[in-house]
């Protein structure tokens, strides 16, 4: 075999490096454009960037259809698409299909990953059952259902909802904690009003003749309960919890004041907000409100507190009190939001609150605006993450989707009903003696089962069972749907 030459032996080794620099070359970049979602057109042949979707579902390991083909991937799952239109379908044996329609833009990112799939057949599984029913509300840490079966009787029962079998405990509340406990001849009243978001304490109302008096039932342990009252001395309304071991809470005393309460330290504070009409808490130090204007007696204001400010922020004036006005805060990744609804009109704010008493022009600024069809009776963000925000009208309700601008409508019935979220993207409501769910754009909506209205519902906190109650022919019973079939 002949020698190969100086200039061949070059030739071979430098014909191999530069395959392999064209080769990463052409890899790389083929590779950096797939991550960022470019893909070929076939009806083009253009090479195009595509709008990623993140699908996942409860149950998951369901297939995923996109525009009538059968991707042949199951949930949890991505996929990149053209920009514009697209059906989707995520379907599951034993289960109704779910369907979204949607206009994509290129370059984004669709989270498609709070589906809930309702199975077709949804047998109602009675719990417990109970003659009479005065009162039921469930935790917001989805463990545990409290239900009171009179209202002039402090017994309390608490399901436990974390296990298969409900597990049941009573809970009395002490003679020792609530005012003419033994004087005879006096009429008693028990209101179970909000549990704190530890899912341990209960505030509680207490009516007793002409007198009024709150306290702070704990359920774990009831001997431990505080009379707030007593404790602060004035007599209060719409008390809410700001903490999770119970002993922070905000209320307003007949001055329609708002102030800061202090178990432990047995305190209240000076008013923070004075001419308070309606008030909510997001989080613990975070307070929207309505209220009148301290300037004008005929006017309006909606504005925010925030624990340590020194005066309130008000973010709207309206020039009258026949106005229905109602604000709600909430908090998207690093932005806070506000809504606003004036009448019919909802104005949603992007920003930060302002620092000073006085509004800041680069603090909040207007992010969209629409209009209901009347006065909003509603106006909520989801919860954990206020991705979205509702605004209920009577019958219909609007949504917004702040990571990708985008307005749905729906409609409720009977119009009475009122919606609370399931989750943090589905709503419900038991109008009509029924459980209704649907998500927050109104779509893939589901009537449950038979319930008895007023009474809460939950999820349990796998998501497995939905638990409500329910009337019966001899009273009422905590009930339960499987949403999660084994």
């Amino acid at each position: 075999m002949p020698r190969l030459t100086k200039k061949e032996l070059l030739i071979q080794r430098i014909i191999p490096s530069i395959l392999a620099v064209l080769a990463v070359c052409i890899i790389v970049p083929t590779l950096i454009l797939f991550m960022l979602g470019f893909r070929l057109d076939s009806d083009n042949g253009r090479l195009q960037q595509g709008a990623l979707l993140q699908f996942d579902s409860t149950p998951n390991a369901a297939n995923v259809s996109i525009d009538g083909k059968d991707t042949g991937t199951r949930t949890a799952t991505k996929h990149t698409v053209l920009a514009g239109h697209h059906s989707f379908v995520v379907s599951k044996a034993l289960y109704h299909d779910w369907k979204k329609d949607l206009t994509l833009t290129a370059g984004t990112l669709t989270w498609l990953d709070y589906i809930r799939l309702v199975p077709k057949d949804l047998p109602v599984e009675s719990v417990a059952t109970y003659e009479t029913l005065y009162g039921a509300k469930a935790s917001p840490d989805k463990k545990t259902f409290i239900i009171q079966e009179k209202a002039d009787t402090p017994l309390f029962h608490l399901a436990n909802l974390e296990s298969l079998k409900v597990a049941f405990k009573q809970a009395l509340l002490p003679v020792e904690v609530y005012s003419e406990a033994e004087t005879a001849g006096v009429v008693h009243a028990f209101g179970m009003q909000q549990w704190d978001n530890s899912g341990r304490y209960l505030l509680v109302q207490h009516t007793f003749g002409e007198s009024t008096e709150w306290i702070i039932f704990d359920t774990q342990r009831p001997a431990e309960s505080v009379n707030i009252s007593r404790v602060v001395g004035v007599s209060l309304r719409n008390i809410q919890f700001a903490s999770t071991n119970g002993k922070v809470l905000y209320g307003l005393t007949d001055d329609n004041s708002l102030r800061r309460i202090d178990i432990t330290a047995r305190t209240i504070s000076h008013p923070l907000i004075t001419q308070v009409s309606q008030y909510s808490l997001f989080g613990n130090n975070v307070i929207s409100y309505i209220g009148i204007d301290a300037t004008d007696a005929t006017a309006q204001v909606a504005g925010v507190y925030r624990e340590g400010d020194e005066t309130p922020h008000i973010l709207r004036t309206v020039p009258s009190l026949d106005t229905p006005l109602r604000i709600q805060v909430g908090r998207y990744y690093s932005d806070d939001y506000v809504a606003v609804a004036e009448g019919a009109k909802v104005t949603l704010f992007k920003g930060s609150y302002p620092t000073s008493s006085q509004m800041n022009a680069t603090s909040l600024k207007e992010l969209t605006s629409f209009t209901l069809a009347s006065p909003a009776t509603n106006l909520s963000f989801s919860p954990k993450n206020s991705m979205f925000l509702v605004a209920q009208s009577t019958s219909d309700f609007t949504s917004y989707e702040i990571e990708h601008k985008r307005l749905a409508s729906g409609s409720i019935k009977p119009s009475q009903s009122q919606l609370s979220w399931l989750d943090g993207a589905y709503l419900w409501d038991d109008g009509g003696d029924t459980l209704a769910i649907r998500e927050f754009d109104g779509l893939n909506g589901h009537v449950l089962n038979p319930v008895a209205p007023g009474y809460g519902v939950t999820l349990s906190q796998n998501g497995r069972f939905i638990y409500s109650i329910g009337k019966t022919e001899a009273g009422y019973q905590l009930q339960r749907i499987t949403m999660i079939l084994e």
